[in-house]
């Protein structure tokens, strides 16, 4: 119990990072960067416009792969860019929490 309320003494960055862990907000970082240009060059007039949303669609596979299922609007894409970069982010910091952990248990 002790723990939620210092959890909610910090701001949300730092509850982000905590859990999530540097590399994890990296991942985050580049997968936004990569949406807001495929917007971008999709919005353009541009020969590159048909594959630039495959870009970040492959960064945040597999669970961004939800998009064959779902309705062709552009609201669908970013969901599940979003989607498949949330999934991926909490494995990455799982991940992490693992590998520092080392054998130790978590409590």
């Amino acid at each position: 119990m002790t723990g939620t309320t210092s959890d909610s003494r910090r701001s949300v960055p730092r509850r982000l990072r905590d859990h999530v862990g540097a590399v994890g907000l990296a991942y985050l970082g580049v997968c936004a960067v990569l949406l807001i240009w495929a917007l971008a060059v999709t919005a353009g007039e541009s020969t590159d416009a048909s594959m630039a949303g495959v870009i970040p669609l492959l960064a945040t596979a597999p669970a961004s792969l939800v998009l064959l299922v779902l309705p062709d609007y552009s609201a669908m894409f970013i969901t599940a860019i979003a989607l498949g970069a949330a999934v991926n982010t909490a494995i990455i910091g799982w991940c992490t929490r693992a590998l520092r952990r080392g054998g130790r248990p978590e409590h």
